[in-house]
């Protein structure tokens, strides 16, 4: 699924990207070459990184 129709963002890439790189959207983006142009897909994009990096996240055990 396209998340940024703009720059032919797709899902798998921006989920691939948000693993490899910190930062924001805009960040993720730039890492990807690419910079938001209308700016519609940010908030669904922001959510996708914040899902895709704490599923990364190991789970701590409390002691």
């Amino acid at each position: 699924m396209y998340i940024c129709i703009c720059n032919a963002i797709r899902e798998c890439d921006l989920r691939t990207m948000a693993r490899r790189t910190g930062g924001d959207a805009e960040g993720v983006y730039a890492a990807l070459g690419k910079r938001p142009n209308c700016g519609q897909c940010l908030e669904e994009a922001e959510e996708l990184i914040f899902e895709e990096r704490e599923s990364a996240r190991p789970d701590t055990v409390a002691a």
